[in-house]
């Protein structure tokens, strides 16, 4: 599909800076594909009222590390600085990272992160760049491993505020806390999964009071989550690789749901990527662990995700292209068109949909014993 389809117009007012609170006081776009009316606007406080009891909520308890570092070139003339933002973790000591300017670094190059520490006993944290790639991407192989180096970069390292918020102010301490959600567990993230900011603990009691489980998995999200599809078709355009697992029992329990006639209610883009990455061709959800690239348009058919929960995507990008290909590219187009109008705030900081699935898109729709709408 030609990648101008998922374009649109956002004036900048819309991009939140801050995230309301409390988090679940963010405004909800509930939309429903082909019923009238089309739309309703509510807050995520009332998701305890649009489930059922027996919907089972998926959420991704990845943590985002601290992954923005600053430093400099050294050890050959002039020493520029370097912006680097891990992205995967490769092993021990040794990571993926995105860098600018890539353009003044070559293999065998060290760059030194910060002069001064409390974990790091040489004083600093140095990297050498491995190997260069596209785009920017460097492999960075640190000095230090393990646990040593996880503390240094939580030292060092700022939280990796998408681009179009860091592009307007810095990251500060709130961000530390505000960019967490509160499924926050595995570390391994460098961008949060959005739509389980707007989680509180009143709302996951709520939720349980209405016998609706919330059920975790995790992937870990890259920074190639911000990378615009600059490709004219969506056919060229290459996923980055993420890693994500989904426990047996997690699998065992969302089967039983869909079993009983209940729903699986992906919370946020990565969730739904995952769990559709570990379907089968029946829609049962399987155990996984390993990477998944899986790239979502118009034209999939949805195995293992009833509902969706996310929040408002950017122009081009392959989470509005998900979205589109869940509820309708058409949906989709109008929704955000009224969501502007009605000043919802937009992106990872802002305010959040609940989407029922377009049935033509959803091969569950067939399924005997399921109801896909309330």
């Amino acid at each position: 599909m030609r990648t101008d389809l998922f374009n649109f117009d956002l004036p900048p007012e819309r991009i939140a800076l801050r995230p309301v609170s409390p988090r679940d006081a963010a405004r909800l776009l509930v939309v429903r594909p082909g019923q009238e009316p089309e739309w309703e606007d509510r807050i995520v406080r009332d998701l305890p009222d649009l489930l059922r009891p027996g919907d089972a909520l998926v959420v991704n308890d990845t943590r985002v590390i601290p992954a923005r570092l600053f430093g400099r070139r050294i050890g050959r003339g002039e020493e520029p600085r370097i912006e680097a933002t891990l992205h995967r973790r490769i092993d021990g000591s040794r990571w993926l990272a995105f860098v600018r300017p890539a353009k003044r670094l070559v293999a065998g190059d060290t760059v030194r992160f910060g002069e001064e520490g409390r974990v790091c006993f040489l004083g600093q944290l140095d990297a050498t760049v491995e190997a260069k790639g596209e785009g920017g991407e460097v492999t960075l192989s640190f000095a230090l491993h393990g646990p040593v180096l996880d503390r240094a970069i939580d030292e060092r390292g700022e939280m990796p505020l998408p681009p179009y918020i860091a592009a307007r102010r810095s990251a500060d301490e709130r961000d530390r806390a505000d960019y967490q959600t509160l499924f926050a567990q595995e570390e391994g993230s460098v961008a949060a999964p959005t739509a389980g900011l707007h989680f509180t603990d009143d709302l996951i009691a709520r939720l349980a009071a209405r016998g609706i489980a919330v059920h975790r998995v995790t992937l870990h999200v890259g920074a190639g989550t911000f990378l615009p599809v600059k490709a004219d078709d969506t056919a060229e355009h290459r996923m980055h690789a993420e890693w994500g697992a989904v426990p047996q029992d997690v699998a065992d329990a969302l089967n039983a749901a869909r079993a009983a006639g209940g729903r699986v209610v992906a919370v946020g883009s990565t969730a739904l990527r995952l769990l559709e990455s570990a379907a089968g061709e029946d829609g049962s959800v399987r155990a996984f662990s390993g990477e998944t690239a899986i790239f979502i348009t118009p034209g999939y058919r949805f195995r293992a995700v009833d509902l969706m929960l996310t929040n408002f995507h950017l122009p081009r990008s392959t989470l509005f292209m998900l979205v589109a290909a869940f509820s309708g590219l058409e949906t989709m187009q109008r929704a955000y068109a009224h969501a502007i109008e009605a000043g919802y705030r937009f992106y990872s900081y802002g305010d959040a949909c609940l989407l029922f699935p377009s049935v033509s898109g959803h091969s569950g729709a067939a399924r005997p014993g399921r109801t896909l709408n309330p």
